[in-house]
């Protein structure tokens, strides 16, 4: 249990069931009756963001949760399965638990960070670099532009970021998948 004075960005509760970690929140001491704290909290396995007040002092159940190693493994075309990396177990996660923008940048036997509560895998964060190749984009022609010109490039999970010009079909390239944008080329 910890208190509404507890409370920091990035801390869990356990509120009527669901898990909810808090993004934002504000002391707030009006002038006229009690103190109390406004929070944005979203919910981890849904990514829902909702507003919720708590009166100074009120107590709430906090959660620990633990990260671990998981391996992507393949696909059943519904669910998504993670290889723990301690246990050797197969976990299953949906797309919806994932999300979407993760899921463009999701490729086999990438490691990644799972959210542990309960023992259970309940959730993964893929790295913030990924290194994929370049399958389909257009050929850069020499002196299209004064400056440094971008092309669209389809990366091998279907994701679509903008490169330089002098990117070239078949080349690894590192993209920093929360920003959609290229970084580098990667050499071999």
């Amino acid at each position: 249990m910890a208190s509404t004075s507890d409370f920091r960005n990035g801390l869990t509760l356990d509120i009527d069931g669901d898990l909810w970690s808090i993004t934002y929140f504000q002391h707030v001491k009006p002038g006229k009756g009690g103190a109390f704290v406004r929070t944005k909290l979203k919910n981890i396995l849904t990514g829902a963001v909702v507003e919720k007040t708590f009166r100074s002092g009120e107590k709430v159940t906090t959660v620990r949760l633990e990260r671990r190693k998981v391996n992507y493994s393949y696909t059943d075309g519904q669910l998504f399965f993670f290889m723990d990396a301690e246990t050797f177990e197969m976990v299953p996660l949906s797309g919806e638990v994932i999300g979407e923008e993760q899921l463009r940048y999701l490729k086999e036997n990438m490691e990644c960070e799972g959210l542990v509560h309960d023992g259970t895998v309940i959730s993964v964060d893929l790295p913030q670099f990924v290194e994929l190749e370049v399958v389909e984009t257009d050929p850069g022609v020499r002196g299209d532009t004064a400056q440094g010109g971008t092309k669209p490039a389809t990366l091998e999970t279907g994701a679509v970021v903008n490169v330089p010009l002098f990117v070239e079909e078949g080349e690894v390239i590192r993209v920093d998948r929360t920003e959609d944008k290229y970084l580098s080329r990667v050499s071999e």
